[in-house]
């Protein structure tokens, strides 16, 4: 089944066919600073006694994810552009799109599990050491993992059997479930209540989760004396915040475009699905870069290095 012979088309940017070339050099940007800000963090966390406390260790796991879902879409795309490959196989899209839920799915629950991980700082300081231990961390990422798989593995494997219409044209350049489903010619039913539930369950959940652990990290904070210590203690949830943002407004704005968008131009569709891929995997380093003075440190010791021998 899985030698199925449909093949679908990879969108492009309309009126821009001919600058595909070009419109590719800041795509190819921004994946290679989405590359190298997350090996930075990796790097840094991992050689920085002093981060090794599972706030940054969840960090480290935003940033192999980001890395991941990248590398499984960009090259893909700029090779498309570069190249002009605009087929891609059914197998292969089905693959893809297995890993682009899979990861969304499970740096939503690495970011819920980010904001309880402030919550038990702020709310409960002196059982934060006992109770996320590095154990508990590598537990929870486990955990993760295998809810992304469990929740998501289903949507490829509900398309397998769907026959496919002659209009095989995708509306990004990538392979989504929501898009390859329109293109089905038969009942999608099942396809669609399983992909909501399952969206619903795991982004909503965590959502409402994450919303919730900040709700009472507020109560908390409003019952300090002053505002100074109010603002000190809340602004160490700043960077969490501003990460949690970054991969929220994308998917909503993406799954808003998807849902009553039919009638918008297909470069908005393009243009939010680029955003989705690459805005987290680009600003979460960024956002922990400059709100950690530990990886400032790291970095500014880390380009002095290098300008040293480069004028050796």
């Amino acid at each position: 089944i899985w030698k199925n012979s449909t093949s679908f088309i990879l969108a492009s940017i309309p009126g821009l066919e001919a600058a595909h070339f070009w419109v590719a050099i800041p795509l190819c940007s921004a994946y290679i600073m989405a590359v190298a800000g997350n090996c930075a963090v990796l790097f840094i966390v991992k050689t920085e006694p002093s981060l090794h406390v599972p706030m940054y260790f969840f960090l480290c796991m935003l940033a192999a994810i980001d890395l991941a879902l990248s590398t499984s879409t960009v090259p893909r795309v700029l090779a498309f552009y570069w190249f002009n490959t605009k087929e891609i196989s059914f197998s292969a899209c089905l693959i893809q799109m297995f890993f682009i839920h899979t990861l969304s799915a499970i740096e939503s629950t690495i970011l819920l599990a980010m904001a309880v991980d402030r919550y038990v700082a702020i709310c409960h300081p002196l059982r934060h050491a006992a109770i996320l231990t590095n154990a508990t961390t590598v537990k929870i990422g486990l955990a993760a993992m295998a809810r992304g798989v469990l929740f998501f593995l289903p949507l490829p494997l509900l398309l397998l059997p769907l026959p496919f219409c002659n209009s095989r044209e995708l509306s990004h350049s990538f392979c989504l479930h929501q898009d390859v489903m329109n293109l089905a010619c038969a009942n999608t039913t099942p396809s669609v209540v399983y992909g909501l539930t399952a969206i619903l369950l795991v982004m909503g959940l965590d959502a409402l989760l994450i919303c919730l652990s900040y709700l009472l990290i507020l109560k908390s904070v409003l019952r300090l004396a002053s505002w100074r210590e109010r603002l000190k203690v809340f602004s160490t949830c700043i960077a969490h915040i501003c990460v949690v943002l970054a991969f929220y407004v994308p998917l909503i704005g993406l799954s808003v475009v998807h849902r009553f968008g039919k009638d918008l131009a297909p470069l908005v569709h393009i243009i939010m699905g680029n955003m989705y891929i690459l805005v987290p995997a680009m600003l979460n380093p960024i956002i922990y870069g400059v709100r950690t003075k530990q990886i400032q440190r790291r970095i500014l010791n880390l380009i002095h290095i290098s300008n040293n021998r480069t004028a050796q």
